[in-house]
């Protein structure tokens, strides 16, 4: 499998003629779906799914069950569920979407299993039950404090992790982020600029 990150969460993923993308948001490259035999949408929010361009994407969409995407046809999923989109085997986990004050957002959020080796968490930093080879961390958000990340890897042990969800950071918060997950992941930490793919 060959992973390409692209701004903020999204990324595409390519193995034996099939790709796959998981969160296709507003801020990412819209070159990023050309050729795409499926989509993954871990919640309802655009920095995670842009409508137009999906409703113009003849493929398959795969979201969580309960989310609320208006104008948009998709296929839904709940936690646990195992399905195959664009040759890759996904399962589904956790289910709610990261509290960011008062309980608030409130929403269903699915990480993706993908190929039984890598992980987008999504808005959440739910821990599978399964080994991952590859994490994606997200490095920023309301939601979100730089512990949380660090011991989010620390949780999950993956062989590497890569951070995703950095599409509001200026350089010197990215810079400052980084630092700390390269200096408390054991080795195991990478950010990959948009555009750039790794094995």
């Amino acid at each position: 499998m060959r992973m390409t990150k692209y701004t903020h969460s999204c990324v595409r993923l390519a193995h034996g003629g099939g790709t796959l993308v998981i969160d296709p948001g507003i801020w990412s490259e819209p070159e990023v779906l050309d050729g795409a035999d499926a989509v993954l949408v871990t919640h309802e929010h655009n920095d995670h799914v842009d409508v137009s361009r999906l409703t113009a994407l003849n493929v398959p969409v795969y979201a969580p069950t309960a989310a609320r995407i208006p104008g948009l046809d998709f296929l839904g999923v709940a936690a646990g569920e195992e399905f195959t989109a664009a040759g890759f085997r996904v399962t589904a986990h956790g289910g709610r979407h990261a509290h960011v004050h008062g309980g608030l957002p409130d929403c269903a959020n699915l990480g993706y299993l993908v190929g039984e080796s890598l992980y987008h968490p999504g808005d959440s930093l739910h821990v599978p039950e399964r080994p991952v080879e590859t994490l994606l961390v997200p490095l920023q958000g309301s939601w979100l404090k730089t512990t949380e990340s660090i011991d989010f890897v620390r949780a999950v042990g993956p062989e590497r992790a890569y951070g995703i969800h950095d599409g509001q950071l200026n350089e010197r918060g990215l810079g400052s982020i980084n630092g700390w997950l390269t200096r408390e992941c054991g080795g195991r930490y990478d950010w990959l600029p948009a555009g750039t793919s790794a094995p």
